[in-house]
């Protein structure tokens, strides 16, 4: 599974499922267009640093977390890397 996909599951967990992965990895939109909400980002935020153990620094700039792409590029540069598998 690539990272963009990862993410894609992962704001569908933080959204409880009532936004699919499919949905989101084809939505070219903001986030917040599909109905992701504050308490999802929350849920979100913590799943993206658990599962890639990074940290994400909420007094910083997160314009990042309103689109799938722009998280995958954060993660990049975060030092996050397709794993092949």
């Amino acid at each position: 599974m690539s990272v963009r996909e990862k993410v894609a599951a992962l704001v569908a967990a933080a959204c409880d499922h009532t936004i699919g992965a499919d949905d989101v990895l084809a939505h070219g939109d903001s986030l917040a267009s599909l109905g992701v909400g504050s308490l999802a980002y929350l849920r979100l935020i913590d799943s993206l640093e658990s599962e890639y153990d990074v940290r994400i620094d909420l007094d910083a700039d997160v314009t990042f977390l309103e689109s799938l792409d722009a998280m995958v590029e954060q993660l990049a540069r975060l030092g996050v890397r397709e794993t092949g598998t």
